[in-house]
């Protein structure tokens, strides 16, 4: 059973990134330039698989948060940066 995730990293991830290999993510661009990703995440072995590649990209992670099944994110968390 995948469990729900929101990912927010410091910088903007186009849509069509994830969609190449795994589109039920979504990403979504925040006015503080952060990027949220969010959506389900088999298990733990494919979410270090997408934090290997967000670590790829070189984008600063700000959070991983496992959400519980009946919160859905609307918007997400908005984290500020300095």
């Amino acid at each position: 059973m995948s469990e729900h995730y929101e990912i927010i990293v410091q910088g903007h991830i186009d849509q069509s990134w994830l969609a190449e290999w795994a589109a039920e993510l979504v990403a979504t661009p925040q006015e503080s330039g952060n990027t949220l990703i969010a959506g389900p995440i088999a298990d733990q072995a494919a979410l270090h698989g997408l934090l290997k590649k967000i670590r790829n990209l070189g984008l600063p992670l700000l959070l991983v948060q496992r959400m519980e099944p009946h919160i859905a994110a609307d918007n997400g968390p908005e984290v500020e940066t300095e």
